[in-house]
């Protein structure tokens, strides 16, 4: 939890910089970019984090992929300081909190819609456009899949969550008839 912690204080530390000179949607695409980069290669994310390395041929791999990259001076300072402070580990958790922050700043929310089985892509929009109606604010959904839901769909907007699933009125069934409640 304290990883996360940290991660989110150097997501917001990097948005105020990116909204002081105006370039937080740069660094949210470079960030992403780069985030993307070392999942794709976890080699080379072990040549920059492992200690067992020393830290100065550790840095100058990641100096020569910030400039392979061609990231801007403040990026490139960023990452730098999180590899001096020992928080590079951190990186795919900050760019997570960033996409978030940044999303919120553009006043485009985030929400899952978890189902059953597969619904078409115009289902899906028109729930998507239903949550943006609600919430005031253009929503991206990701869609997941779970079987266990048996029907009927989750939404989760924020902390708001939507239960419209057969398995969740299924338990709540059960528990009525524990309380010898009539259904």
């Amino acid at each position: 939890m304290r990883n996360l912690a940290v991660a989110r204080r150097y997501a917001k530390a990097l948005l105020l910089i990116g909204k002081e000179d105006g370039q937080a949607e740069t660094y949210r695409e470079e960030l992403e970019s780069f985030s993307n980069l070392l999942s794709e290669n976890p080699a080379l994310e072990q040549a920059i984090n492992n200690p067992l390395y020393d830290a100065a041929g550790r840095r100058h791999v990641l100096e020569t992929v910030i400039d392979r990259q061609g990231l801007t001076g403040a990026l490139s300072a960023f990452l730098l300081l999180i590899f001096e402070k020992g928080r590079f580990g951190f990186v795919k958790h900050i760019n997570d909190f960033y996409q978030k922050l940044a999303d919120e700043l553009r006043g485009v929310g985030r929400a899952t819609l978890v189902t059953a089985m597969e619904l078409p892509s115009d289902t899906v929009e028109k729930i998507r456009e239903a949550l943006s109606k609600m919430t005031g604010n253009d929503v991206k959904l990701e869609v997941e899949q779970d079987p266990a839901l048996i029907g009927g769909i989750v939404t989760k907007v924020g902390d708001l969550v939507l239960d419209g699933s057969i398995r969740t009125q299924l338990q709540n069934m059960r528990e009525s008839l524990k309380r010898g409640e009539s259904v």
